[in-house]
């Protein structure tokens, strides 16, 4: 096998598709649950998982009903939030000062922590729906030892929200327009170039945003 042949390899192994025909619901509930229950699950394909997951299962190529289908993977990513809390919370500020690993790097907690920031207990309901911050944001929850109550809350209400909207949204579809499964290439593609856009955003403002501290002279001299 030459290093193309691998690469391509490795990218259809982590193919919504491929997920679901090798493991079926089993490993696509494991896949929902690493992706924000480990740090290391940020790569994995949740956005494009769920609604391929939908649509397969709407056109006969995914053998299970909606019914378990939503209430599977919906525990496994109210599970999942659950873990990335708790090891926030034994982590504590240790993570800013984590060293960049190749399946860690510091700017992830940056762009999440930004988010946070700004939205709160929210961000947890909200980055559901938004790659990276998905994984780190019941993370810092846990960081910031959010009331577990709320975080509960939260963390539900977001899993419901997330899962349900973007399943049934696959399921629906694969309902009214069976033919459209041959588009599905497509349709993932588009779904993680919407969903990366509002992460880029706070990304280049965070780096701008160092820059601009950088190149401003310190007042005191």
């Amino acid at each position: 096998m030459t290093g193309a042949e691998f690469i391509e390899f490795i990218q259809r192994l982590f193919h919504p598709e491929t997920i679901i025909h090798l493991g079926g619901l089993t490993l696509l509930s494991l896949v929902v649950f690493a992706e924000t229950g480990l740090m290391i699950g940020f790569f994995l394909p949740g956005d494009s998982l769920l609604f391929t997951a939908g649509l397969l299962c709407a056109t006969g190529f995914f053998d299970t009903s909606i019914y378990n289908l939503l209430i599977f993977v919906t525990l496994a990513a109210v599970f999942g939030d659950s873990v990335g809390y708790y090891f926030g919370k034994k982590m504590g500020e240790k993570l800013f000062t984590k060293k960049e690993s190749w399946l860690f790097k510091p700017e992830y907690v940056t762009i999440t922590k930004r988010f946070y920031e700004k939205y709160g207990g929210k961000a947890l309901v909200l980055g559901r729906f938004l790659p990276i911050v998905r994984t780190f944001a019941p993370v810092l929850a846990g960081v910031v030892k959010l009331q577990y109550r709320r975080f509960v809350v939260f963390n539900v209400s977001g899993a419901v929200l997330w899962v349900f909207s973007l399943t049934l949204t696959g399921y629906f579809l694969g309902v009214l327009v069976p033919e459209i499964r041959q588009y599905l290439e497509h349709i993932i593609i588009s779904l993680i170039i919407i969903t990366a856009i509002p992460v880029i955003r706070t990304y280049l403002k965070e780096r701008k945003e160092q820059k601009n501290q950088h190149k401003t002279p310190d007042s005191s001299q």
